[in-house]
Parts: C-alpha cells; structure tokens; sequence
C-alpha cells in the first residue's frame, strides 16, 4: 500500500475502524501524488463534528464523579481522533516533503491512534463508549491557516501538543486524586509520547526557520488569530518536559511569560 492511500483512507474512513487501522508492515511511499487540501474529515454518524457551543466538556474538576470523568475521556478521545486525521491530513497537503518527515509524521499518526484507543478503553472501563457524546472539530478549525509545513508543525506540534505537556498531566494528578490510577496511566503514556512528537516539530522548526529569526520569533509570528503562544502551555508549565523536547530556555522562558489559558482544554 502507498503512503498517499493510507492517509486518504484515514481522513475518509467512515467508521471508527478505519480511523484506528494501523498501516502494513510493507508500505511505501514511492507515488505521493499531488497536493491535496481536504476541509474536513468523513466521521462516523455518531462523532459527526458539531459546533463548539453545542458540545459541553467538565472542568478539570469533574474528574471526581464518574459520569463526567466519561466526558472527558470522551473528549479525550476526541482530540486523539483528530490529531491522527490531521497527521493523515499533512501527508496528503504536502507530498513533497523529505522522506524522513514523512516517515516521522507516520509514526506520530500511529501513537495518535495508539491514545485515542487508550481513552476509549479507559471510557468502556467507566461504562461508556466512543460516540455516547457530542465532539467539536477544534483542530480541524484550525487548518486553514495551515498554508506551509512550517505552519503546520507550529500550530498542531508546538500549539497543540506543546499544550498537551500540561493538560495531561494535570488530568493524570486529577485521576491519581480519585484513585483511577489506570486512567493516570493511560494519560501518562500519552504525556510521555508527546514529549517526542513536540521535539519532532521543534526539530523541523530550526530547519525550517528563517536564519535571521529566533525560534520564538518564528513561532509567535506564524500563528494567527485565534491562536496565540499562550495556547501553547496550560495553567502550570511543565519546564521539564519542554527541556526534553530539546527547546531552547529563551523559547520556554517566553512560553512561561504568556498567560496560561484554563484549566479545560478539552473543548478542542
């Protein structure tokens, strides 16, 4: 199978199966065909993506009653289920990109598939399923300012999954408070994958960057409204993590000084 058909078949894929297929062992990417922008994924009838003010998702302090903890976790879900079309999506935009890119968002599409799984499977343990809830298209909101790779992995790797480096582990402290510490788990090796898919898009930001810019710079100067750095990082920054991503201490130095969006992340 080629790289190109199996990323379609993400993006299009009409039950959660086929969003969740793995690819085979044997694939290639020897025809990336040309660039294709798609505006929005095929979705299951029950993960129809629906306007943010229709999806209601509890703060982080609904993690202590169970019926709202499946919320999250659905939300959870959710936002696991859009990186991976969208890590499907970039591979279909732009065909022309090194191989080493190519296979690098590859495999951060298969962990994407590899979390949304886990949260599912958290959501059955607590008697729910993936679908029982409204899901917003945060993410794929976002897309059409993505007009260039360094676009991309600005907005989805050091935005979205930058913010991720706190959000998970203020739901994984939550879920240890509660004493679902399985869920914690799940969340932890969310945490710890992310890690590496922001130091991916941190790697690809010093190749793309311009040569008389900061990385900071670059990074503050792509995004667009409604996206600012301050979207990057949650209530309490997770330093450590950053330094492991390999940024530079003047970029996390900047991320600690803009102002921390709440707590709720999840209405993505």
């Amino acid at each position: 199978m080629e790289l190109r058909d199996y990323a379609e078949s993400i993006v299009f894929a009409s039950d959660l199966a086929g969003k969740l297929r793995p690819p085979p062992g044997d694939i290639s990417d020897d025809a990336p065909g040309e660039p294709w922008r798609i505006a929005a994924p095929r979705r299951p009838d029950n993960l129809a993506i629906r306007e943010a003010r229709a999806v209601k998702v509890p703060p982080l302090s609904g993690m202590q009653d169970i019926s709202q903890r499946r919320r999250i976790l659905h939300a959870l879900a959710n936002h696991e289920l859009q990186a991976t079309e969208l890590f499907a999506w970039m591979l279909l935009a732009f065909p022309d990109l090194p191989a080493s890119f190519r296979r690098g968002i590859l495999q951060i599409l298969v962990e994407e598939q590899e979390h949304c799984q886990l949260y599912i499977d958290r959501l059955i343990a607590h008697g729910g399923n993936f679908g029982d809830y409204g899901v917003t298209g945060h993410f794929w909101h976002r897309i059409e300012d993505v007009k260039t790779p360094l676009d991309f992995v600005c907005v989805m790797g050091l935005t979205f999954e930058n913010a991720n480096l706190d959000f998970a582990q203020a739901y994984a402290e939550a879920a240890r408070k509660v004493g679902d510490e399985e869920t914690a788990l799940a969340i932890d090796k969310v945490h710890s994958d992310e890690v590496r898919h922001v130091a991916f898009a941190w790697r690809w930001l010093q190749r793309w960057k311009p040569s008389d810019k900061s990385s900071w710079q670059t990074f503050a100067d792509t995004l667009q409204f409604p996206l600012s750095p301050a979207r990057a990082r949650g209530i309490e920054l997770d330093r450590q993590a950053r330094q492991q991503a390999g940024f530079d201490e003047e970029f996390i130095d900047n991320l600690a000084q803009a102002t921390a969006t709440r707590p709720n992340g999840l209405t993505r």
